[in-house]
């Protein structure tokens, strides 16, 4: 790969022209974790690469998207770049409170992970975004995998969006399935898109889909701090999780505590990394919509866009 040996090129020049500088770096992998949605998956080939291009050697390895916080509070692998409020913030939170980890940073992106209809639904269900009219139309969602219930195609089971729990809370007519990967909720959307089927299912902001298929998240009641824990929290005063996700959740970098003193310059250049909505979805489309391997996807993009992060690493 050209890029990649450029890239190889500049980390040997700038070693040599600043010899003092790298040998601050351990020669250990920096390890980083990878999960099973495309934005993460390339904006980790995106650093990994950038921290090669500082002289660094990085090892990716496949994890678990919940148990990863375990992962870099331990010193297993040593960061996190996709830290989302929504799905992600309360195993970050408690890693967080037994030390170990610590918050690297916010992304300039913002975030909403939730229900989500195509544009197309609407026509057939005219009262959403509104989650008692979705509720209303539920048989419209109906198939024979659910019976008179609607369906619900949610993320798959690691991501932890307890969607079951909120059907449950605010007496939904749905069946919550699960699909076994990101590529599988795209599937739906464009099989649902040929004759028009009225679909729900999990998505987020941000990712490549809001450019492809317009379309909105459901407004269930609002999130309100304590939603998932305390019951008198939102409208079931029986019930959690009887509300939306957050509507503008953060996204952060969280980093191994050992990462600073054992990698400085290259944790010096994870805090100032920061990315915006647009330049996440357009990771994400590289592999979803123009089928890139994440590695040529990650070196296309740092080629486009070198003003970014050229700065981040001193160069």
């Amino acid at each position: 790969m050209k890029y990649r040996q450029h890239l190889l090129a500049s980390a040997a020049a700038i070693a040599m022209a600043a010899p003092m500088a790298m040998a601050e770096d351990s020669p250990d992998p920096i390890i980083i974790p990878v999960h099973n949605w495309s934005s993460q998956i390339v904006m980790s080939h995106v650093v990994g690469q950038i921290f090669e291009s500082m002289g660094n050697n990085v090892e990716y390895v496949s994890t678990d998207s919940q148990a990863v916080y375990e992962s870099v509070r331990l010193g297993d692998v040593t960061l996190e770049l996709e830290v989302w409020e929504g799905a992600f913030g309360k195993s970050f939170n408690e890693a967080l409170a037994k030390g170990g980890l610590h918050d690297a940073g916010d992304h300039n992106a913002v975030t909403r992970e939730d229900w989500w209809y195509p544009a197309w639904t609407k026509e057939a269900c005219p009262g959403l975004p509104d989650w008692k009219a979705l509720n209303g139309c539920a048989a419209i969602f109906a198939t024979p995998e659910t019976g008179d219930k609607g369906r619900f195609l949610g993320g798959p089971v690691d991501w932890l969006k307890h969607d079951a729990e909120r059907v449950e809370a605010l007496d939904m007519n749905f069946t919550v399935v699960n699909a076994g990967s990101a590529s599988a909720l795209w599937a739906e959307v464009a099989a649902a898109e040929k004759t028009k089927r009225p679909v729900v299912i999990f998505n987020w902001t941000p990712n490549f889909a809001e450019a492809v298929w317009p379309g909105e998240f459901v407004e269930f009641p609002a999130w309100e701090d304590g939603c998932d824990k305390d019951p008198s929290v939102g409208p079931n005063p029986e019930a959690t999780y009887d509300c939306g996700n957050p509507a503008n959740g953060y996204l952060k970098k969280a980093a191994w505590d050992g990462m600073k003193d054992k990698w400085p310059a290259a944790y010096e250049t994870l805090t100032q990394i920061s990315f915006t909505n647009p330049q996440i979805a357009e990771m994400a489309k590289l592999v979803d919509i123009d089928e890139m391997e994440p590695e040529d996807a990650a070196a296309e993009w740092l080629e486009a866009h070198e003003d970014l992060w050229k700065p981040w690493t001193g160069s």
